[in-house]
């Protein structure tokens, strides 16, 4: 069912027994899982079905630290979030990425991989993936000529990618509206988050738009799957309360934002022709170069990949961080992949004689938990107003150590195979130069403002993503990560919010027999 918040009375009431801030990737996926509940189900969001530049303008806000790409661009404000836009690669997160590593600070999930692998598998079928398979023998049985290269398996191998074409505005949105149970607003802005005298439940959500219409939510559970930067901003703006925000008791949240470091690192050229299908191409089945976990914990490094792209092409692509820096995110994706058609183009007229033997490394790498990169708020509000954001990335000297390590790590190995030589980018060449190119992109990918830790001194939520403190209140999406892997962070993403709703059904379950018996 859907209901636009801007054509009901004002002041109205809206009342359910869950209540989903937030329509992409996480949003959706839980409302979907609860179709056949029982429950009713509200999912409020902001936007409509479409692209307005006036609802991205809520997203604006300050950026300082190291460049970032313009805040009101970084996530999409309509029905299907950002999958609107997105490149669709999915991987799993890798065993060492739920591991404490004592070279990396704050690490360590409250379980292992195997717990989220029942997870991995519905979030394929929501993401309308291929089998949860991600051995590249699998792969090889399917599909010829897939051949990594020759290089010790045991310190470098291939990890694989599947690329996703859900864009969930799209993919389901009938399926949202024609659910009776979910009951779907559009142009429901959450504005403030109210909590009981106690400041333990949540009592309601106050939600307005642009067209000057203020509604009321209640219901006994609350998500919010608004994004890591938005689900930390609503936290800390929800202050009349409390003055640090709701869920701030220990200043934690908003801090330790994450990124996905993807920037050029070097060159690889190889001393012959050799198939380059298993890691050039854009689409399934892909493979990057990653370290072993065993390798990582010997070298003390972040858990990185390294892409190929053939060095004709890539001398004309234009770094995101500089491509992407314009106010009208509508055009962004036609900037993107427009300028990797460009380059596409131009590498054919120039007749480059090492196309096959050439390439340029572009790695994807975790960065680093790091409290003072971090979300705050500040004194502008937006049109709506909510304080607007000051986002301060940072970065330290382990993500440079680790770039450049993974990069040492794979030249020696293309040396001891007598494969090919690595040239590594001039930024990389001094160990003791911790500055950053100009150029130094990121992949678009917001973890760890709400991260998730069972020691409420350590972490916003606990290991089922609910807000210590606040019994009722559930936060979605990667800003639970508390370490963000190499991998893009969706196919996790959803996993974990699938795991998150299956333990509410259990929880409201749980209460019903309880009363029941009383």
């Amino acid at each position: 069912m859907h209901i636009d918040a801007r054509k009901i009375p004002d002041n109205s009431l809206i009342e359910g027994d869950v209540c989903i801030v937030g329509a992409g990737a996480a949003g959706v996926s839980i409302a979907l899982d609860w179709i056949e509940s029982g429950y009713k189900v509200i999912l409020l969001e902001g936007g409509g079905f479409e692209y307005d530049q006036k609802l991205q303008d809520l997203y604006r806000g300050k950026s300082t630290g190291q460049k970032y790409y313009p805040l009101h661009g970084t996530r999409l404000h309509y029905f299907g979030g950002t999958t609107g836009h997105w490149a669709g690669m999915c991987s799993p997160f890798d065993e060492i990425d739920f591991m404490e590593r004592d070279w990396v600070p704050e690490s360590g999930w409250p379980y292992s991989r195997q717990e989220l692998d029942p997870y991995y598998a519905k979030a394929q079928e929501a993401l309308k993936l291929g089998p949860y398979e991600y051995d590249l023998e699998y792969w090889q049985n399917k599909e010829e000529d897939l051949t990594p290269f020759p290089l010790n398996e045991n310190i470098v191998y291939p990890k694989m990618w599947q690329f996703s074409k859900a864009r969930f505005g799209t993919v389901y949105k009938e399926d949202i509206i024609n659910a009776k149970p979910i009951h779907l607003y559009t142009h429901a802005n959450v504005v403030d988050i109210v909590a009981d005298e106690n400041i333990a439940l949540i009592k309601e959500l106050k939600i307005k738009n642009h067209e000057g219409k203020a509604h009321t939510v209640r219901a006994n559970q609350f998500i919010l799957a608004c994004g890591a930067i938005q689900n930390a901003r609503m936290l800390l703006a929800s202050n009349s309360q409390v003055d640090s925000g709701l869920g701030n008791t220990h200043d934690l949240v908003g801090r330790y934002f994450m990124e996905h470091l993807e920037i050029a690192t070097g060159q690889l050229w190889l001393f012959n022709s050799f198939s380059d299908k298993l890691y050039t191409r854009w689409g399934e089945p892909r493979a990057e170069l990653a370290i072993t976990k065993e390798a990582q914990m010997e070298h003390k490094i972040l858990n990185g990949t390294l892409s190929l792209t053939p060095l004709a092409i890539a001398k004309h692509i234009i770094p995101r961080m500089e491509l992407l820096q314009v106010d009208d995110y509508k055009k962004a994706g036609e900037l993107f992949f427009g300028n990797m058609d460009e380059s596409e183009e131009k590498a054919k007229s120039d007749n480059t004689l090492h196309i096959n033997k050439a390439y340029e490394f572009q790695i994807r790498i975790e960065q680093a938990p790091n409290p003072l990169s971090r979300v705050t708020i500040g004194n502008d509000r937006d049109a709506l107003g909510v304080p607007r954001i000051i986002f301060n990335w940072d970065l330290t000297e382990l993500d440079k150590d680790s770039i450049r390590k993974v990069n040492w790590i794979v030249g020696q190995e293309m040396g001891k195979a007598n494969f090919g030589r690595v040239k590594l980018e001039k930024y990389l060449q001094d160990p003791d130069d911790y500055t950053w190119p100009s150029g130094t992109n990121a992949g678009w990918h917001h973890m760890g403002t709400t991260r998730m830790h069972n020691d409420p001194k350590k972490g916003v939520v606990d290991e089922h993503c609910q807000v210590h403190g606040l019994d009722n209140l559930y936060v979605a999406g990667s800003g639970c990560y508390p370490t963000s892997g190499t991998s893009n962070p969706t196919l996790t993403l959803v996993a974990l919010s699938l795991k998150l709703s299956e333990h509410l059904k259990s929880k409201l379950k749980d209460k019903e027999v309880l009363i029941a018996s009383s």
